[in-house]
């Protein structure tokens, strides 16, 4: 479906995208999600399961909707990542490359967020979330390798979007404790170029512009209050089924698959006094369970194949502390540490080079500041030091690669209640 697009759907695809002002992404820090989900949450590190900061609530719990009171917000961020490959060791055969270090082009990029929040009679909320993940992408030039290009086919680099659409509800079942759901329209895009290589014979690995994916799925969360100032909340997301990739059918496995991978989690906030509250949060995203991302590169089957060379990637298990304090009335000031081990496997680092997603630690602090017009101002800074990741160049193990990143995350929102 995807080489031939409606004219009517193509004008929905835009709509979503164009809705969100959605540019061309980079590689997010959980893997390919993003750290966090609106600019509060970011000043904490993505903490948010059990703590509804705003009308973004719905993309973390569904379940916190309806402790919010109506209200609509909508930040920027601008996303720093600086990724490169190096190779050491002088070739011994043609699956080498020339030793020397290669950085990636495009380092800026700005990726909006957006929520509404409508209580209603009923007592339950109805709620609207427009956010992104972070995609992959990589643009090496055509010069790295000693002039053939990183992959022997000229300029060398991959793109991927995807943007989220969610409409959800969220009701209390007592004075303490909701549920909530979400319905999610997902929509990605993606690109390739050099990598021709791979399968020479294939029209449909490289360079064949941009190719459309979308599909539906769901999120439901649960919240509670379990004790005096102690909040639980917990969020299953399953796996979304997403349409193939069909221009780059022979390069993602199982014929251009690339669903979104089962994701969920579970969180505590916890309130000392009134002014005050400590998150921690547990995020698991299980990206094993997408053949594309979880397949080893290592495999006896081509390009393409269910059972073909994917990125490796592992599940990932996050785990996110944050802290927020009324410093005075009407500034609250933020910060927060995420963890998680990076999920690249050091025998696969020949095909990350187009997806180095290597980052582990990240530090984030933010405030919000209300303003004379009734709205809040709110901002968050993000760093990710430098990690590396390093393994064996599979067509020519006497080379090694090393793949590395260090990332910066600046987040400005506004907020206004109606």
């Amino acid at each position: 479906m995807n080489t031939t697009i409606p004219s009517s759907r193509r004008l929905a695809q835009w709509a979503v995208f164009g809705a969100a002002l959605f540019p061309t992404l980079s590689l997010a820090t959980d893997g390919y999600f993003s750290t966090a989900y609106g600019v509060r949450s970011r000043g904490m590190a993505g903490v948010s399961i059990a703590l509804p900061h705003d009308a973004t609530a719905a993309a973390n719990n569904p379940a916190g909707m309806v402790w919010l009171d109506r209200r609509w917000d909508a930040s920027l961020e601008l996303f720093i990542p600086y990724r490169h490959y190096a190779v050491d060791g002088a070739p011994s055969g043609m699956g080498g490359f020339l030793p020397g270090t290669v950085y990636s082009g495009e380092n800026f990029f700005v990726i909006p967020t957006f929520g509404v929040v409508f209580p209603q009679k009923d007592g339950g909320a109805i709620g609207v979330t427009l956010d992104g993940n972070g995609g992959m992408n990589t643009s090496y030039p055509a010069d790295a390798n000693g002039g053939f290009g990183t992959f022997g086919s000229g300029a060398t680099g991959v793109n991927l979007e995807q943007a989220f659409l969610s409409v959800s509800y969220s009701r209390k079942v007592s004075e303490r404790a909701s549920v909530g759901a979400s319905l999610i329209y997902g929509l990605q895009r993606f690109s390739a170029k050099g990598l021709q290589a791979f399968n020479p014979g294939s029209d449909r690995i490289s360079n064949n512009g941009v190719d459309w994916s979308q599909g539906f799925g769901v999120k439901l969360g649960v919240q509670s209050e379990v004790a005096p100032g102690l909040t639980v909340g917990a969020v299953y997301s399953p796996k979304m089924k997403m349409e193939r990739f069909d221009r780059y059918s022979e390069l993602f496995a199982d014929g251009g698959n690339f669903d979104i991978p089962e994701h969920y989690g579970v969180g505590l906030a916890y309130r000392p006094d009134s002014k005050s509250v400590i998150g921690f949060d547990v995020k698991q995203i299980n990206y094993s369970g997408v053949t594309s991302v979880g397949n080893p590169g290592a495999s006896g089957y081509p390009l393409g194949h269910p059972n073909g060379p994917g990125f490796g990637w592992r599940d990932m298990t996050v785990y996110k502390l944050g802290y927020e304090w009324e410093a005075r009335e009407g500034l609250r000031l933020r910060a927060g540490v995420s963890y998680g081990r990076q999920p690249i496997r050091s025998s696969d680092v020949l095909f990350n080079i187009l997806a180095p997603g290597v980052q582990e630690w990240h530090f984030a602090g933010g405030f919000t500041q209300t303003l004379k017009d009734g709205g809040e101002f709110s901002m968050a800074l993000v760093y990710s030091p430098k990690k590396t990741v390093s393994g064996p160049n599979p067509m020519d193990p006497a080379q090694t690669i090393r793949l590395s990143m260090h990332q910066f995350e600046l987040e400005l929102g506004y907020s206004k209640k109606f």
